[in-house]
């Protein structure tokens, strides 16, 4: 294997990632014990390696051109994982340590998976948790990510899958609703009532209600008066509200279902659900922080 990187320019690209982080080729040198005319130097071999300008210089300032922005995302993913992988190996990393950064759906994310990082720091002291809600797909690498938890699967070939639960699907309204509007006894009832949609951020279409019907899949477009995009529990909340039928996860509603606030509908139709996943890049080193969180979410939510 011929060698594509010497010592200065290795050098090199830890003095500009320090710059970027800092802003300042001043701050970058003071924190190495270099001078600023080196650090500059270090910054320029590099421009020349690559044929690229990375920083957009001013007489106070730096900043980071938008190719100098891809370039010190990958160098610091890669610096980062070759300080996890000398620390493993050198036993300095026994225990868990570190910010961990995870991308949660809301739902998974407010009902299932908040509730446990009290008990996952607990056991594991020295990682911080960052936690993002969100729904939509994220780019692991660009956002700086460790894992994920979605609903679907994700179209990049390069993302390892490994699944946590099943989830289960019910259509629910309020005593109120259903008085008023009537309760509907089979899926073809469905067109004559309010049923609030979800629209799926990646797609931008409205999610069709899933059902099984004589031990068959069915899956059924719905229309209404609202819809909502970004949030799934927003549906909850337009429920709760009287504002029609809402296909939810079970988890989400258990505690209405229970006093009675919402009631399920077409239960001889349920069974349907949906798999969530926990998601990371493939082909890398994990850091242990990563890996002891993955096994730990699949302990707890396993058996759900």
């Amino acid at each position: 294997m011929n060698r594509q990187f010497s010592d200065v320019m290795l050098g090199s690209i830890e003095l500009f990632c320090l710059s970027a982080e800092l802003e300042s080729f001043t701050a970058a040198a003071a924190t190495a014990g270099l001078t600023p005319a080196a650090v500059s130097r270090a910054v320029a071999r590099l421009e020349e390696r690559l044929q690229v300008r990375l920083f957009v210089r001013t007489t106070r300032k730096i900043r980071l051109t938008d190719g100098g922005r891809a370039y010190f995302d990958q160098c610091r993913q890669a610096l980062n994982q070759l300080t996890e992988a000398e620390r493993e190996l050198t036993g300095k990393q026994a225990e868990p340590a570190g910010v961990l950064r995870i991308s949660v759906p809301t739902p998974l994310g407010h009902y299932r998976v908040l509730p446990l990082l009290p008990a996952f720091r607990a056991r594991y002291p020295k990682v911080q948790v960052d936690v993002q809600i969100s729904n939509r797909n994220i780019d692991f690498i660009a956002d700086g990510f460790d894992l994920a938890i979605r609903a679907r699967a994700q179209p990049d070939s390069g993302l390892v899958a490994r699944k946590l639960m099943d989830a289960e699907l019910v259509v629910v309204a309020t005593p109120a609703y259903l008085e008023r509007a009537g309760t509907p006894q089979t899926l073809e009832d469905l067109a004559q009532h309010e049923c609030v949609g979800f629209v799926l951020p990646s797609s931008g279409q409205t999610i069709p209600w899933i059902f099984r019907r004589d031990g068959a899949d069915v899956d059924v477009p719905t229309e209404g008066s609202y819809s909502c995009n970004e949030d799934v529990l927003a549906l909850v909340t337009l429920a709760r509200a009287g504002a029609g039928l809402v296909q939810i996860y079970r988890f989400t509603v258990e505690d209405a279902l229970k006093t009675g606030a919402l009631v399920e509908v077409l239960q001889t139709y349920g069974g349907r659900t949906r798999p969530f996943s926990v998601i990371y890049p493939g082909g890398r080193h994990m850091p242990l922080r990563v890996r002891v969180f993955i096994d730990f979410l699949v302990d707890e939510l396993g058996h759900l």
